[in-house]
């Protein structure tokens, strides 16, 4: 299978410019870009896919260049909900670091920030030597543009498009970049990149672009975001566990999906485990291969043995073999649930782990309750400072899959 055929197969080519793009790809050696900008001070797991694309194609002799846009991020990319908030330049400075070395770490693409070229430019010379190319016809047609004209869009994002079609005649000029990869929201600024390039360069001027798919989840919300919040890249704001649940929770009509856009698994495994779906689903053996691979690929194998340890520990090991680390960063994937010290079937109450006393001696007393991993039958047990497994929580579990992180709060007066 021919790379870009394989890259069709895993769902990574939405849209492209031309069909010459498939040669281009097959046997040229290209050099193109992947752009993002610092609205924050980590990538998201929804990056991913684009950030592996350039993997794919770099493995074949490509050329990635990575641009995280300092000016661009300024502006803002104009959502079809309304008007971002403006960053301050301190903040923005601070993501593009941080950015900076994320991408150095994992995967040691070479960099560009279009502040570099954008910030001594006069707006005289904007408007004459850039925005004299663009119809204003044109660019609100864009769909992008469209969606906001019944709310309103500012001239400030409004402009956007001109930036980041700057960008592609930049880097054109400077590094021979000849193609832009993007998600698929982003093909009316790659289009008009490439309108740039031809009108100041000439109408034959071969570059492209290429579209990807945007991935969600089997309800259609944007992938990478979970019930507490969006699933970052950087370890400290998203820990190897968490990312390892996250996957491993992945619905099973989306998970052959994500094993394409998201591993480098050979096509024969990812076929392999396709077929094996729908007698292997109950064990979530494909989606453990998701969370492995992942995990492994961005925290190293340090990373998954780490999290693999706390999930056996949470669901079949000993949670006494978790030091302090391990243990607030399993609690820190868990709902917490506040509950003043007392019984433990008032715990139980106060957790919603029980409706009434009577329901909660009977959990008890049918030996269907652990504290800190340990079966408890005493319903008159006493959960207080001392019991906690890590801080001031204390984890209780009813049944085989039922957890609760209790936060035990002051004692009532």
């Amino acid at each position: 299978m021919k790379l870009f055929d394989e890259l069709k197969w895993r769902g990574l080519v939405n849209d492209v410019t031309s069909p010459e793009i498939e040669d281009e790809i097959n046997n040229g050696e290209l050099t193109f870009y992947i752009g993002t900008d610092p609205t924050a001070d980590s990538l998201h797991i929804g990056h991913y896919s684009s950030l592996l694309m350039a993997k794919r194609l770099e493995a074949h002799g490509h050329h990635p260049i990575m641009l995280v846009g300092g000016a661009t991020g300024f502006i803002g990319d104009p959502k079809a909900t309304g008007e971002r908030s403006m960053l301050t330049p301190e903040v923005l400075d601070a993501n593009y670091k941080a950015l900076h070395a994320q991408i150095e770490k994992l995967w040691g693409f070479p960099m560009v920030n279009n502040l570099d070229w954008t910030k001594d430019l006069s707006i005289i010379d904007f408007l004459r030597d850039y925005g004299k190319h663009f119809n204003v016809n044109y660019m609100i047609n864009k769909e992008t543009v469209r969606k906001r004209l019944d709310t309103g869009i500012s001239y400030t994002e409004f402009s956007y498009m001109i930036l980041q079609s700057l960008d592609f005649l930049h880097l054109f000029e400077e590094y021979n970049c000849r193609m832009q990869i993007g998600g698929q929201d982003q093909w009316g600024n790659i289009t008009s990149g490439l309108e740039l390039i031809r009108k100041k360069k000439g109408a034959d001027t071969k570059v492209f672009g290429l579209t990807m798919p945007l991935i969600t989840k089997a309800d259609g919300t944007k992938f990478g975001k979970s019930e507490t919040g969006t699933v970052w890249l950087d370890p400290k704001k998203t820990s190897p566990y968490q990312l390892y649940q996250f996957l491993l929770n992945t619905e099973d009509s989306k998970v052959i999906e994500y094993l394409k856009k998201l591993t480098f698994l050979s096509v024969e495994e990812i076929s392999q485990l396709e077929r094996d779906l729908p007698e292997t689903a109950g064990r979530r053996v494909a989606q453990k291969k998701l969370a492995e691979e992942v995990v492994r690929d961005l925290h190293g194998q340090d990373g998954l043995d780490g999290a693999l340890k706390i999930t056996n520990a949470l669901f079949g090991g000993s949670l006494d073999d978790l030091d302090e680390s391990q243990r607030a960063e399993l609690t820190a994937t868990m709902d917490t649930v506040e509950a003043a010290p007392g019984k433990l079937e008032d715990v139980l109450i106060a957790a919603k782990a029980a409706s009434s006393k009577r329901e909660a001696r009977e959990f008890i007393k049918g030996n269907a309750v652990s504290v800190n991993g340990k079966k408890v039958n005493d319903p008159n047990m006493m959960i207080d400072a001392s019991s906690a497994y890590v801080n001031n929580v204390v984890l209780i579990r009813r049944g085989k899959k039922k957890n609760y992180a209790v936060a035990l709060t002051e004692a009532a007066e």
